[in-house]
């Protein structure tokens, strides 16, 4: 499965059937995290049991259920640290999805119980749910492309491309708040509105642009 396929294919699940996720999967992912967190200095960690995280008040609000295990997304305190997670989480997410596991960012969690390990100036910035979903999810309404797009004339199809799969990438309440522009052949994305997770989001839409266009941002 390519990136782009998993990236068509992946939909946010939030209730998990009681399979623990076999070793030698969690190896291939703590093998990327430790690479993601050599590479941007960050503390990024998988936590096996999942315990009350997603339980009491999480629950009720969301619809958690039997969620096994998290990634939990920390790091050292600074402007780009959230945007950061957001652009590592989803590189987790879609190996996860290449591995026929299940995942959903999870914004409304237990964080008192989160057991990850958090430095004197570190910040638990959000956790991804992981494991074996009921269902595959299913596909939400994205916008059209005209209106997250700030083009004069026409697109460049490596352009497009990477939009269309921007608009597939999981947002805060799905509400996809991010402009993307075009300076010559130089691209750029910016929040559209400020919000919960915003910064988080533009990460995570910046790599879904990349794997689109194939262009770095």
């Amino acid at each position: 499965m390519t990136d782009l396929e998993a990236v068509t294919l992946r939909h946010s699940v939030r209730a998990y059937k009681n399979i623990r996720i076999e070793q030698e999967k969690v190896d291939e992912i703590k093998e990327l995290i430790d690479a993601l967190n050599e590479e941007h200095g960050l503390h990024i960690q998988f936590i096996r049991n999942a315990g009350n995280v997603f339980n009491g008040i999480a629950s009720k609000f969301t619809g958690w259920k039997g969620v096994p295990s998290y990634i939990a997304l920390v790091g050292e305190r600074g402007a780009k640290l959230d945007e950061l997670c957001g652009y590592c989480g989803e590189q987790i997410v879609l190996l996860a999805q290449k591995l026929g596991l299940n995942t959903c960012w999870a914004g409304i969690f237990r964080r008192r119980q989160v057991k990850a390990e958090i430095g004197e100036n570190e910040k638990l910035v959000i956790v991804i749910a992981i494991g074996y979903g009921v269902t595959d999810g299913k596909s939400r309404l994205s916008k059209p492309i005209e209106d997250v797009t700030d083009v004069k004339g026409d697109m460049p199809d490596w352009f497009r491309c990477g939009v269309t799969a921007a608009l597939l990438a999981p947002t805060a309440l799905n509400q996809q708040k991010f402009i993307f522009s075009l300076d010559g052949d130089t691209p750029s994305v910016r929040v559209s509105d400020t919000g919960p997770f915003d910064k988080v989001d533009l990460g995570i839409v910046k790599y879904h642009f990349e794997i689109g266009s194939g262009r770095k941002l």
